[in-house]
């Protein structure tokens, strides 16, 4: 049995759909969340900074005793997981759109994809839509505007609600009858997409599978906390707790203890 935090890293409030589904799966389990608020959303960055910026802030999750990492961004999971598991002596969780699942659920064999655009521009993600073009036709869109409305605590207005209908009704008249939510950030709109497009579009949303194999690599390490432990649950923030504190309560229903911390310099945006 072990007793150390896992780790949950985003760029900014995405993940907490991620720790939602660990501490519902896990619930004996200390958990640290961090969100890089700073420099959010990743989803804009070059692909260097990514890189670079979340080799820098799990490093220093390590350095506070997490016995696993779950990396809960599309866009930090596709240009550095690699990376990460090359470098720390630990388990490392990463998360990409669902593509395989939503290929499999469609009838239609006309699947949506809503994620950020430097997720769709990544090696990675594009090698995976290739590997299955043959089984369903995809239709990316990436997203824009989106995640800073819902840093915002913004998952329902008129703003969103255009923007959504923008990316979803060409998916729709092309025939798409699954959508894939590509991005952490994007389950909190599960509940305005549904009010959009009612049963059309059957949504895919990957935390739960995050869960379940994080849940699979702790029983494989012999990392697992006791059932009878007192878990923990620290969020801590690069820009400002209170934001942090304030989402959490209202996108989880949470009282967070939240926390502002520096980890600096951050690696050059050229």
């Amino acid at each position: 049995m072990n007793p150390s935090p896992i780790g949950i890293f985003d760029s900014g409030l995405g993940g907490l759909s991620v720790l939602r589904e660990v501490r519902a799966l896990l619930p004996h389990e200390s958990l640290i969340y961090f969100a890089d608020s700073r420099y959010a959303p990743y989803g804009e960055k070059p692909e260097r900074f990514v890189e670079a910026r979340t080799l820098q802030v799990c490093e220093w999750l390590v350095t506070q005793g997490c016995k696993a990492l779950v990396i809960a961004c599309n866009t930090a999971t596709m240009h550095a997981v690699q990376t990460l598991r090359e470098r720390l002596g630990v388990p490392i969780i990463g998360v990409e759109p669902g593509l395989k699942p939503a290929a499999a659920a469609s009838r239609s064999k006309v699947v949506g994809v809503l994620a950020t655009a430097n997720t769709l521009k990544s090696a990675k993600f594009n090698r995976l839509l290739t590997s299955l073009g043959n089984e369903s036709r995809f239709l990316c869109e990436a997203g824009i505007g989106l995640v800073p409305l819902i840093e915002q605590g913004d998952v329902s207005s008129e703003a969103v609600r255009q923007k959504l209908n923008n990316f979803l009704t060409p998916m729709l008249e092309a025939g798409a009858d699954t959508l894939v939510l590509g991005c952490t950030h994007y389950p909190f709109l599960s509940e305005t997409i549904e009010d959009l497009v009612g049963n059309q579009l059957a949504l895919i949303d990957t935390g739960v599978a995050i869960a379940r194999q994080l849940a699979r690599k702790l029983a494989e390490f012999g990392l697992a906390s006791s059932p009878d432990a007192q878990p923990t649950m620290r969020y801590l923030s690069t820009k400002d707790a209170a934001h942090l504190r304030e989402m959490a309560a209202a996108l989880l229903h949470v009282e967070a203890n939240a926390e502002t911390i520096a980890i600096e310099p951050a690696p050059p945006t050229e």
